[in-house]
């Protein structure tokens, strides 16, 4: 029998034995909680519930308990029970809002990844739709890929309404959006195109030499850019724009081989999937850091698994070196160039969708910006309207602290696309009131839901800098 057995039966008490203040073992409450995985930060949770109102699911669907239960509670309750994952955390939308809101930083977002991955991983039945479902549009790079080898009829077909609502009704995917079209060159054809990593060092010593500066060492000025799947297939615009305005500043750009951040897979619970591609992207960016470079990424949710959802939730050896060397594009600049003085030096007269205007006297572009989830985040919400206000020739609006609604594959979901509008609705309102008719956002899939709720064009704000920035060039 154990020293704190015999302290703590009642039945079995030694007149003559006393036990010193320094020798006391603490009873273990939970016989089995040594072997199970007890979250940690989980009893850091005071119950506040301020995650639970500032989450917009919960905003909207009365039945979704909210971050708080999904997180700190439901772990409280596996560490008490032989317990399983309640089905309600296929309704997080993975805004991570939660994490930002939390007074104590218990990791929320973390908790809700992993009991996502155990539900999908244990009880999601396989063969099911909604799971075959969840998979496609957790892995839309896969996808992407191949609906770009042919992308005129790829585009035809997934525009075709016919198709859409054999979609909705096979799959449960909403045939109520547009869906995105491929574009027929891709980023990195382009970038191959163009000459790849020896032609953007070229291009930046040319840079450097026209603002008199003497050249640089290779490793001086370097970045390794993480395009992401969206800005690679559809908007290749945002990454030609990306680097052209890293080049400028006398960046030599690299664009190492990688896989989709896994972003859609973490919100779908498909975490062996994003771990397979997260060490991939560890890996490859990982050599670049040690090459010199630090990883720049135009899209805020790739930046936010790199730097947040890869440390916690996997040890691949140079995921924390990525996590530490991973910024936001604009934000990098900001940091590390006089981007604002850049700015205050250049003019530029804007259309709605860009284009040079002449001839008019005011030709300003005014944009209503809109902050992603992710964005906030980072701490980076807001940083394109400062920007913008050092641009003569263009302005931005901020049309408020409000979730765009769809997040990621969230709104493409049958039964969430009505949530996922009421979500967006403030949002869209105030950009209908904004003074402007274009929008503005770092997320590739909020600017769905702008475009989607307002039909305005919605622009990146690493465009806005390069048509203010950067001369002309043909390809």
């Amino acid at each position: 029998m154990s020293e704190t057995e015999d302290v703590n039966d009642p039945g079995d008490v030694r007149e003559e034995e006393t036990v010193e203040s320094d020798e006391f073992e603490p009873v273990q409450v939970f016989g089995d909680s040594e072997s199970m995985d007890l979250r940690p930060g989980s009893d850091d949770c005071y119950k506040c519930s301020t995650c639970d109102t500032n989450c917009p699911v919960a905003e909207v669907d009365d039945e979704f308990p909210g971050p708080k239960f999904q997180g700190p509670e439901q772990w409280r309750l596996k560490r008490k029970d032989d317990r399983e994952v309640d089905d309600s955390i296929t309704s997080c939308s993975n805004c991570m809002r939660c994490d930002s809101a939390c007074p104590s930083d218990v990791p929320l977002s973390q908790m809700h990844n992993t009991a996502r991955g155990e539900f999908v991983s244990e009880q999601m039945e396989k063969l099911s739709r909604e799971y075959v479902r969840n998979r496609i549009l957790a892995n839309y790079g896969t996808l992407a890929r191949l609906g770009s080898k042919v992308p005129r009829l790829t585009n035809f077909v997934m525009g075709n309404s016919l198709v859409q609502t054999l979609n909705e009704k096979l799959l449960g995917i909403t045939s109520e959006r547009e869906f995105p079209e491929f574009a027929e060159e891709t980023f990195r054809e382009w970038w191959e195109k163009r000459g790849g990593t020896a032609a953007s060092k070229e291009r930046a010593q040319e840079a450097r030499a026209q603002r008199g500066g003497a050249k640089i060492e290779r490793d001086e000025k370097r970045v390794a850019y993480f395009h992401g799947c969206y800005s690679n297939y559809n908007t290749p615009a945002v990454g030609k724009a990306t680097v052209r305005v890293f080049e400028r500043f006398g960046y030599e750009v690299l664009v190492p081989p990688q896989q989709c951040s896994g972003t859609p897979m973490f919100a779908n619970g498909m975490l062996e999937d994003a771990r397979r591609s997260a060490e991939t992207n560890v890996r490859e960016l990982a050599a670049a850091i040690e090459d010199g470079a630090d990883v720049i990424a135009s899209c805020t949710s790739c930046s936010m698994a790199l730097r947040q959802e890869y440390p916690e939730l996997f040890d691949f050896e140079g995921t924390a070196s990525v996590a530490a060397r991973t910024y936001e594009a604009a934000e990098y600049l900001r940091l590390h160039e006089d981007l604002d003085g850049a700015l205050a030096d250049a003019e530029v007269d804007l259309d709605p969708v860009g284009t040079e205007v002449e001839g008019e006297e005011d030709g300003d572009a005014e944009f209503a910006y809109h902050a992603p989830c992710h964005a906030r985040n980072q701490g980076i919400a807001g940083q394109a309207v400062e920007l913008l206000d050092h641009l003569d020739g263009a302005s931005a609006e901020d049309v408020g602290p409000s979730c765009s609604g769809i997040s990621g594959t969230y709104g493409w979901k049958a039964e969430k696309y009505d949530a996922s509008m009421e979500i967006g609705a403030e949002m869209i309102e105030h950009m209908e009131e904004a003074d402007a008719e274009t929008g503005l956002t770092e997320c590739p899939t909020c600017a769905m839901q702008m475009e989607h709720g307002t039909g305005y064009d919605v622009r990146h704000p690493m465009e806005v800098l390069e048509d203010a920035l950067v001369d002309g060039e043909s390809a």
